[in-house]
């Protein structure tokens, strides 16, 4: 072991070196096997890792399909405008769709609360089949899962479906969809390889598992792993949604030196970060960034990873600034809401700094220790900018209700914020 204990045995609190001419990047911490009590052990320090950071295309929206159905509310109305009687699509949009059990049903007993469609467009229409007074309504959207990958299972023991808004309003009932339950998709990248691996000994143990294709050699060959950012000076943060998950398929010897290993590993199922995100984790390689609206270059997906870098090198002990403190939100490029957590996480806790990346994230710090005690004094320059663009609406790229900039006031308010729009 190369590495030097600081404080305790936990992986997160080491400093990690090697003897090469370049430094580790990649600290990978988590167990392999299936153990009854999974812990967190070292697996293995890398120089890269091929498959983490990648771009994939945009997530192809669904088609859908209520049997049998008897629509009311909002889902009444967009039927009945012109768009949807004339085969436009503009105005046959409807929102998100929430799909739940009717209350008399075994699944609503037990608490199953349902499906919910987003950002849901009205095809087509015509009389259902089995009764010509019903409808069976075409719909074209996206099924609400964690990522693309994620299956969606049937209940066995609902019998019907009630349909509601986002609010809860009634939007009518149908006796079945089509579309939305499946099993779970492949995995977009397939292999992961670690390069320039130097692996610790829970990894070695699964290596040696490598050529067993029974169960049991399949089991021991299994690896789930946190990925943690390697400074320059050896610390270790793991990333948020940062992991690595598959079974080891092979190991051989690396060209970036020697006693280094390339790991391929069969990856589980899941979305990787987009690639741009690498490029915002090298920015905090050798210290946090120190200068201001480095994250405004970006778009609103990669605004949104910056938070999240953000969050992940957030030092939880550096005490709150005190109550009555004056903060600056430099307000030029809050052009979206993922703009505002990061120009509100710079003006609390300076470059890089973070104070939520959603709404609950932010009522969260403005509850205290997250940089600043309440109740303190917000001064928005350019606050116009973000009058222009957080207007109510449907986000299309949230998929859920606009976050307003008069929301966005009343939360501080609410909190004993003295907010000075400039």
């Amino acid at each position: 072991m190369t590495d030097r204990l600081d404080r305790s045995d936990d992986p997160w609190q080491r400093r990690w070196t090697w003897d090469r001419r370049f430094p580790p990047r990649w600290l990978l911490v988590g167990f392999t096997g299936t153990p009854q009590f999974p812990g967190d052990d070292a697996l293995a320090l890398c120089a890269d890792i091929d498959g983490l950071f990648v771009d994939l295309p945009p997530r192809p929206r669904e088609r859908f399909t209520l049997l049998d159905c008897m629509p009311e509310g909002a889902l009444a109305s967009v039927l009945n405008s012109p768009a949807s009687t004339t085969g436009g699509s503009e105005r046959a949009w409807l929102g998100d769709l929430w799909l739940s059990a009717r209350p008399d049903d075994p699944a609503a007993r037990r608490g199953w609360i349902g499906e919910q469609l987003l950002d849901v467009t009205i095809v087509d229409h015509r009389p259902s089949k089995t009764s010509p007074e019903h409808l069976d309504i075409d719909l074209e959207g996206l099924a609400d899962v964690q990522d693309r990958t994620d299956g969606v299972a049937r209940p066995d023991d609902v019998t019907g479906w009630v349909l509601s808004g986002p609010d809860g309003a009634p939007c009518g009932v149908c006796a079945d969809i089509t579309g939305l339950f499946r099993e779970s998709a492949e995995p977009p990248v397939p292999h992961i390889t670690l390069v320039g691996c130097r692996p610790e000994p829970p990894l070695l143990t699964a290596f040696a598992a490598a050529h067993q294709t029974t169960k049991a050699g399949l089991r021991r060959r299994r690896m789930s792993a946190d990925v943690g950012a390697v400074a320059a000076d050896g610390s270790a943060v793991p990333l948020v949604g940062g992991n690595v998950s598959g079974t080891v398929m092979s190991s051989v010897p690396s060209a970036l030196g020697p006693d280094l290993l390339d790991v391929t590993i069969a990856a589980d199922a899941r979305e990787p970060h987009p690639a741009a995100t690498r490029d915002i984790v090298d920015l905090w390689f050798a210290g946090r960034p120190t200068e201001r609206n480095l994250w405004a270059r970006y778009d609103r997906t990669l605004r949104h990873e910056w938070a999240g870098v953000a969050l992940a090198h957030h030092r939880y002990d550096t005490p709150d600034q005190r109550a009555g403190t004056a903060f600056h939100l430099d307000g030029r490029f809050v052009t979206d809401i993922e703009g505002f957590y990061c120009a509100l996480g710079e003006a609390i806790n300076g470059p890089g700094g973070y104070f939520g990346w959603n709404l609950d994230a932010f009522d969260d710090c403005l509850s205290g220790k997250w940089g600043a005690a309440t109740p303190f004094r917000l001064v928005w320059h350019d606050s116009a900018v973000a009058r222009r663009h957080l207007i109510a609406g449907h986000d299309r790229h949230r998929h859920a209700p606009t976050v307003t900039l008069d929301t966005l006031l009343e939360m501080l308010t609410a909190h004993g914020i003295d907010v000075e729009l400039r």
